[in-house]
């Protein structure tokens, strides 16, 4: 008499979840370690809230110059601006977070996991946009509630602005994940963005208009990227003729598509 004994189902190897699923996870998990930190809430916000209040009143003589626009007040003149600039700073930080997570071991822990390394990067990707549009959110009621700011756009303009401004902002913060997971230093990381950011945020239409400032600024100033975000930002607000928005948004774009592929390249790379 024979026996015979059923067959062992294949086993099947265990390759981790769906990309998606990863990104969602890695996300939560990267602004649940942002809400646990309420000072680094606190000085998130501040430092924009303080940039605003002293751009406001320091600047706020100049809406009284002859090149400065009939019927505007400075403060909607300058909160496109702000909104741009904040935005460019929140994606510097979004390297910073990125070599910090480097460096304490975090992202050691995810290399032993079945988990992409682009899932990683796009999860601080888009923790850091969050956090960017909470701040600019709060920055947006506080120019409201304290310095009355009242653009001609209305709601609808503001809103443009602001998401023009997380485009903007997002794009960058691609740039700098990438700076980030080749130079591993967080020092050299924020002192290169501060490097590349006060020549952009100063040799621009940000603060006053570029008739306003001398003439070989003016030259920099009208080649200045920063000038077309900003210039952009501020017509949606002030509802004037709308121009540069598109070449933004695909300025954006192509900052993002190059920044992913470097940033990967540059994260693959042994810790």
């Amino acid at each position: 008499m024979t026996t015979t004994t059923a067959a062992a189902p294949p086993q099947t190897r265990w390759r981790g979840t769906g990309f998606g699923t990863q990104v969602l996870v890695l996300t939560q998990r990267s602004l649940r370690t942002l809400v646990s930190d309420p000072r680094m809430i606190v000085f998130s916000i501040l430092q924009p809230l303080i940039m605003l209040t002293l751009f406001s009143q320091i600047f706020a003589s100049i809406a009284n110059t002859p090149g400065f626009p009939q019927g505007v007040a400075y403060i909607d003149f300058l909160m496109p601006a702000i909104l741009v600039n904040t935005a460019m700073q929140s994606a510097l930080q979004a390297g910073v977070g990125l070599v910090t997570d480097m460096k304490n071991g975090v992202l050691a822990r995810f290399r032993s996991l079945p988990i992409r390394s682009g899932s990683v990067l796009v999860a601080r990707s888009l923790s850091d946009l969050v956090r960017t549009a909470s701040q600019l959110l709060l920055m947006l009621v506080f120019a409201v509630v304290v310095f009355g700011f009242s653009p001609a756009g209305g709601v609808v303009g503001i809103a443009a602005a602001l998401a023009l401004a997380l485009a903007v902002g997002w794009g960058l913060g691609w740039i700098f994940l990438a700076i980030a997971a080749w130079l591993r230093n967080a020092e050299l990381m924020q002192t290169v963005g501060f490097l590349a950011m006060f020549p952009l945020m100063f040799a621009s239409s940000a603060y006053v208009p570029v008739s306003g400032l001398p003439g070989w600024l003016q030259a920099v100033a009208n080649v200045n990227p920063l000038t077309f975000a900003v210039d952009a930002a501020r017509s949606l607000a002030l509802d004037q003729p709308v121009s540069g928005v598109v070449g933004a948004l695909v300025t954006s774009a192509v900052l993002a598509a190059a920044g992913w592929v470097m940033a990967v390249k540059g994260f693959r790379r042994p810790l």
